[in-house]
């Protein structure tokens, strides 16, 4: 394994990306945190069992809870809970392949495949976003 070469000091984009998954890190707390509070809030204590409201928590789809007891599941499918969904799916997926291109660099030395990497993993993250979007817009 070689060792990684020190960016230069300034704002670059190795320098933005590693405070991005600092603080999208950060942004999963919050967004778990401001998700079970609304969901609680909204009667999910009644509604809901412990697994239904923790996978509502960290994906608030109106279809992950079709199967469980809740009498009305369409107060549930609102604005608020789809912004939620694509919070969750942006940070989550930008925070998990950006750790991925930061793992394959170390690995990978020549700078053409690196390039190539990178190419590859931003393809993979546009056609995740969009895909999340219709999955969120769809359902």
């Amino acid at each position: 394994m070689r060792t990684r070469k020190v960016p230069h000091p300034g704002w670059n984009l190795e320098y933005l990306m590693f405070l991005f998954t600092r603080l999208s890190g950060l942004a999963f707390f919050l967004l778990a945190v401001v998700g079970m509070t609304a969901a609680l809030i909204m009667g999910a204590r009644y509604q809901m069992d412990l697994g239904t409201l923790m996978r509502w928590t960290f994906f608030p789809n109106a279809n992950h809870v079709l199967d469980s007891n809740i009498p009305n599941v369409d107060i549930w499918a609102n604005g608020f809970w789809q912004i939620m969904q694509f919070l969750v799916i942006f940070f989550g997926g930008t925070h998990g392949l950006n750790g991925l291109r930061v793992v394959l660099e170390d690995y990978v030395s020549r700078p053409f495949w690196q390039i190539v990497i990178k190419l590859l993993i931003f393809v993979l993250w546009v056609f995740m976003i969009l895909v999340a979007v219709f999955v969120v817009l769809a359902s």
